[in-house]
């Protein structure tokens, strides 16, 4: 099946990868095109821990998470969300609540005219969408009033661990 961007599923997820090994800057048009072929997700497909990255295009927040010490998120139950899992100087893991302003939620939320699974930060205007690239990947976009900068959202991917 091939979807109104031109990609089927399978062309989908072989560009996801090309895109993510890509050392360089990627095109946000090439993100969309991808995400538009993937499958969307129901929020209890998120439950548990993931290991997070980020594509590279050139969005004011590309390079912050790393510094941070960003690992990824932890999606414990639809209203348990640790969406910024840290490492810490001393090597472990923790919740961010500082950086975070808070925790999230897990919600089943429309975004370009699909419902898919979203997180949502408890004390920030961002919503986190995401959809399945397979089994163990996930691919996500930033969006809301804090996510969308200049008109452009962060691109993403998490990993289950």
């Amino acid at each position: 099946m091939t979807t109104a961007h031109g990609l089927s599923r399978t062309e989908a997820k072989a560009r996801f990868a090309e895109l993510r090994a890509a050392t360089g800057r990627v095109d946000d048009a090439e993100l969309d095109a991808v995400w538009a072929a993937l499958e969307t997700l129901r929020p209890e497909e998120m439950f548990g821990p993931w290991k997070g990255g980020e594509f590279t295009t050139g969005h004011p927040v590309n390079g912050m998470l790393e510094k941070a010490g960003w690992y990824g998120k932890t999606f414990t139950s639809r209203s348990d969300v640790q969406p910024l899992v840290c490492r810490g100087e001393d090597g472990k893991l923790f919740s961010d609540k500082k950086l975070g302003k808070g925790e999230a939620s897990l919600w089943a939320i429309e975004f370009r005219g699909e419902v898919t699974a979203s997180m949502v930060y408890d004390g920030q205007p961002v919503i986190d969408h995401f959809k399945r690239v397979d089994d163990t990947t996930v691919m996500g976009i930033m969006n809301g009033k804090g996510g969308v900068v200049d008109g452009r959202h962060l691109y993403f991917y998490l990993e289950r661990v």
